[in-house]
């Protein structure tokens, strides 16, 4: 018999300001908090750390670039964690730059640096979805075993 594999959902829309941007990432770390007891999906104090820092870029971003309201959006599966971050700016696409003297981007770095994989997706009817995925990587065994 084939095991079935379970999916998580964890979805809020917040509002697109720094305040908004911090609650919607507290949500989301006491949420992941509580996934940590479903064994097809436990991983380590080092994924958690990984999936803060990027819903934590993620949503700054949508609060700084986007309009009104953004969605944060996380998909939890036993090999990979999707965090996606809506806003209703699509005319504003993410890029990454090196340049230190840049007002932005650079936070598109940490985030390509983290992320397993990283993009951005057109979002009807005039906004955009930015997404990062990270493997899930199951916490090494103490003592060798």
């Amino acid at each position: 018999m084939k095991p079935t594999a379970t999916t998580h959902h964890f979805r809020l829309t917040f509002p697109t300001s720094r305040h908004g941007a911090h609650t919607a990432r507290r949500a989301a770390e006491r949420w992941l908090a509580d996934q940590q007891d479903c064994p097809e999906v436990a991983a380590g104090d080092e994924a958690a750390a990984t999936a803060s820092l990027l819903i934590a870029e993620l949503t700054a971003n949508a609060a700084l670039h986007g309009r009104v309201r953004g969605r944060l959006a996380l998909t939890l599966t036993a090999g990979t964690l999707r965090i996606e971050v809506t806003d209703a700016r699509g005319d504003r696409l993410p890029a990454p730059t090196r340049d230190a003297d840049g007002e932005s981007g650079r936070g598109l770095l940490l985030v390509a640096s983290l992320a397993d994989a990283w993009g951005c997706e057109p979002h009807h009817p005039g906004g955009k979805t930015v997404w990062a995925e990270c493997a899930r990587r199951k916490p090494a065994l103490k003592g060798g075993a």
